[in-house]
């Protein structure tokens, strides 16, 4: 099982291996953490992620990390569920997203791993629940991957992930 770090900054400044984006089917680049994945990244992300879309919710794909900088050598494309109260297997598509992210990184040997909190933006993911799912299937899935950094985009998501950690680790 992997180290889990929790810290609040900018997903693409991560000194890693490899970045997960919450990307849309399309792979083309959208808003949020995508958007900026996609900027620093260069078009030539959006060319690679269209030769692999659509890709359907709960799985995961992996391009070039083209611009970014060094170490990062991937980026993992993941589509989270869009939140519609809960009733239609939202938690088992994200909890999808985070194995399916380990299993990618796994075939790529990735050792080090930035993480965004999937679905919590404009897909409406209810925070506290998105970071429970996240700490318990990130926490519980066999993988090499060494280090997962779960990157929160601000200080409420990176409290949430914080606490989630804590009471997971105690229990």
């Amino acid at each position: 099982m992997p180290v889990l770090e929790v810290v609040l900054g900018d997903l693409v400044a991560q000194r890693v291996d490899a970045i997960v984006t919450a990307a849309n089917e399309s792979l083309l680049g959208g808003g949020g953490v995508d958007r900026a994945v996609h900027a620093a990244a260069g078009p030539r992300l959006a060319e690679a992620g269209s030769a692999l879309a659509p890709l359907d919710p709960g799985d995961a794909v992996a391009t070039p990390a083209f611009r970014l900088d060094p170490p990062v050598r991937h980026v993992i494309h993941t589509v989270g569920p869009v939140w519609e109260g809960g009733g239609y297997d939202e938690a088992a598509v994200l909890a999808s997203c985070y194995r399916r992210c380990l299993a990618v990184a796994d075939t790529l040997g990735v050792r080090s791993l930035a993480v965004p909190a999937i679905s919590t933006g404009v897909y409406g993911y209810p925070p506290a629940e998105a970071a429970r799912i996240a700490v318990s299937t990130l926490r519980t899935t066999r993988t090499g991957v060494a280090v997962v950094r779960l990157v929160a985009f601000d200080q409420g998501n990176l409290e949430l992930l914080r606490s989630e950690l804590l009471a997971q680790e105690v229990s």
